[in-house]
């Protein structure tokens, strides 16, 4: 019997019968005529026999009166051999009745085949199916630094709530929602974060906001909304870092974070986004930039509201905040990208135009004018993350995908 696993070599003969035969009378002629040509020794039955040469493949079609088609024979010859008996095929000039012509085209050599098949298969498991066993320096010392950093959370008050090591001796604090965005921070070497754990807000958050500056840095999705609406009702809350459209912060990258708080925004400047009614917005709260000389009540910290404008001679990049106080009371309207450059400056009355030229660079918008319903749909429409005006007139439907950032008087 023929064994696959013993072939060697596939030979490949194309046949042309003048006439319509059958598979029988291939395999038939075939055996027929090369009968005692070769000797005992290469005799095609005895070869097939003893399974030296595997079966005839025969695979014919007949059309118009000719018959044109295939043989292929398996071989676990040597390569001398297996030329002389392709070579003796070529002998057969008829099948059945009709005059045939049999031309070996070639002689696969079939471990070749499966060797492209084995340095195929090793290149796919080489790649895909080793484990790394690369050694980086700098994982092996992030690794190390990180497991020191989570050692260092801990927790304060009576509520046990998560906290960074530096939470009581620092100046400015970082409130976040929960012990995995403190532990996020930690890893990027941020140390004064403390955990609310839900909308309770804790007594030793409150007491904590009430003696140092505090930016609430939450979640971009609506259950940070929702904290930050409870929030701000309250603690006293100085600054407020908004995170990418529904990005968490326990999954931002160290840019993120970095960029993020740098952006921070002073409260006053978003409170009519999460309180419809300013009466809502908490009395001890509610700051006005008309009194911001106005000394506070004992024991409270005291607020800049009104920052100074950016001197000419300043260094470093410009925040958001620094926009708003640039373009506020100066008409003056600013386009603005990603990372704060100034993408185009022109006066308030010429930003609807202005926005059908935008590309998808801008992501949020500073104005010196009142922004309508109509004004911010079509900003929305363009992609942009915020927009800092001097009033929201006539906004019925706000939308979740842009901040809206209110200069006030």
């Amino acid at each position: 019997m023929y064994s696959p696993d013993t072939t060697k070599y596939l030979i490949h003969i194309s046949l042309a019968a003048e006439g319509v035969v059958e598979k029988p009378d291939v395999v038939g002629a075939i055996f027929g005529q090369t009968e005692g040509l070769l000797g005992e020794d290469l005799d095609l039955r005895d070869l097939q026999r003893t399974g030296r040469v595997g079966r005839i493949d025969v695979q014919i079609t007949s059309k118009k009166g000719e018959t044109k088609g295939e043989i292929l024979i398996s071989s676990s010859l040597d390569r001398a051999e297996t030329a002389i008996l392709a070579a003796s095929l070529e002998t057969i000039d008829r099948v059945g009745p009709c005059v045939a012509h049999v031309i070996v085209e070639s002689i696969e050599d079939i471990r070749v085949s499966k060797r492209k098949k084995i340095v195929e298969r090793a290149k796919v498991l080489l790649i895909e199916r080793f484990d790394d066993g690369t050694i980086d320096s700098d994982e092996l010392l992030d690794d190390v630094r990180e497991c020191l950093r989570m050692e260092k959370i801990g927790s304060i008050g009576e509520e046990k709530v998560p906290a960074g090591p530096n939470v009581l001796e620092s100046d400015a604090i970082i409130v976040v929602e929960g012990r995995a965005d403190v532990l996020n921070l930690l890893r990027y070497g941020i140390k004064n974060v403390v955990a609310v754990e839900g909308t309770n807000i804790p007594k030793t958050v409150v007491e904590l906001c009430e003696k140092k500056t505090a930016t609430a840095f939450f979640d971009g999705d609506r259950g940070g909304e929702l904290i930050l609406r409870e929030l701000l009702q309250v603690v006293d809350i100085d600054f407020v870092a908004f995170s990418p459209k529904g990005k968490s912060v326990e999954d931002m990258t160290r840019k993120e974070v970095i960029k993020t708080l740098r952006n921070k925004v002073p409260v006053e400047y978003v409170r009519d986004q999460y309180f419809e009614d300013a009466a809502e917005f908490p009395t001890e709260l509610r700051i006005t930039r008309g009194n911001a000389d106005e000394s506070e009540s004992p024991g409270k910290k005291s607020r800049q509201v009104s920052p100074p404008k950016r001197s000419e001679g300043t260094h470093g990049p410009m925040t958001l905040r620094d926009h708003i106080d640039e373009v506020k009371g100066h008409s003056l309207a600013r386009f603005l990208t990603d990372d704060l450059t100034v993408i185009k400056e022109l006066r308030p009355d010429e930003v609807e135009k202005a926005i059908e030229t935008l590309d998808g660079a801008v992501s949020g918008l500073v104005v010196d004018r009142p922004v309508d319903q109509k004004l911010l749909d079509r900003l929305v429409w363009k992609g942009l993350s915020y927009v800092a005006a001097k009033d929201f007139k006539g906004v019925i439907k706000r939308p979740l995908s842009i901040q809206l950032l209110k200069m006030g008087v």
